[in-house]
């Protein structure tokens, strides 16, 4: 079983980037000022595909221009939003967010919800839940707060056990046990795990990847049920909470035009959509 990268060894890394990511990240954005030009960060995935064809178009119409900024890791984000070189960043949940403010000492906050990807168990190997036996080798997300998400699908299955003080920022793997089944559980990094459906039984891939990869998400043999606190968000710091540029963003995110934007498009099959549109 491969080692679990922790939240701690995760922000160090961060932490020893920051020069070198920063460095490409442009000119640093003023906190609290209502302005026009906005640059929004992401990490690679559907959640940027979203924003450029649904919502830059109508913020558009309200005349600001929009910079994205996407990185080649998640990890690199959150850095430059407290470094100051995005203004808003639409990546991660609010249980991450808050792990990485308490690691960063930084002040960020969510604005709103977004169209968000649920995890899904998946198999190449097998066509049904029932395969599963002592010994199947099962992948899982190696950061700690989706791999705890993954790991409560295979506990709602009955096929592991979560110890009551297990975290989620500092999950790790010695507080699961076997329950059902004695399971082979591989970490290995989100972006890989449906690359790697061919070598291991089962595996809990990230939603968006599927979407990328221009699969659905109803394909899964389990589909999780996804908490509030997992959901993807549109995160901006908390000095920019109440600025004109940012209530308009979580605006065009609630609005009818998104809304029908996001249904028109098969990929979002299985997405978990936000509760604000039930007033639309």
């Amino acid at each position: 079983m491969k080692n679990i990268v922790k939240f701690k060894k995760l922000a160090a890394v961060v932490l020893v980037g920051m020069s070198v990511v920063l460095g490409a990240c442009g000119n640093k954005t003023a906190t609290g000022e209502d302005k026009k030009d906005i640059v929004v960060g992401f990490g690679v995935g559907t959640y940027e595909e979203q924003f450029r064809l649904g919502i830059v178009p109508i913020l558009e119409k309200e005349g600001y221009k929009v910079e994205i900024k996407t990185f080649s890791q998640n990890m690199q984000v959150n850095p430059a939003m407290k470094e100051g070189s995005i203004d808003a960043s639409i990546f991660q949940s609010t249980a991450y967010m808050e792990g990485i403010n308490a690691e960063l000492d930084a002040d960020m906050a969510v604005l709103n919800f977004v169209p968000s990807a649920p995890q899904g168990l998946y198999s190449e190997k097998h066509q049904s839940l029932d395969e599963v036996k002592d010994g199947s080798v099962i992948a899982l997300p190696n950061d700690p707060v989706n791999q705890e998400r993954a790991v409560r699908i295979l506990e709602d299955l009955g096929w592991v056990k979560v110890k009551a003080d297990a975290g989620t920022t500092d999950f790790n793997l010695s507080s699961v046990e076997p329950d059902k089944y004695d399971l082979k559980l591989e970490s290995l990094d989100s972006a890989q795990i449906l690359v790697s459906l061919a070598d291991v039984d089962y595996g809990v891939v990230n939603g968006n990847y599927i979407a990328n990869a221009k699969r659905q998400i109803t394909e899964a043999l389990q589909i999780e049920n996804t908490p509030e606190q997992h959901r993807v968000t549109v995160t901006v710091n908390k000095g920019d909470l109440d600025t004109q540029w940012a209530k308009d963003l979580k605006a065009a995110y609630e609005s009818k035009e998104f809304e029908e934007y996001i249904n028109a498009q098969d990929k979002y099959d299985g997405f978990i959509l936000p509760d604000a549109w039930e007033n639309n």
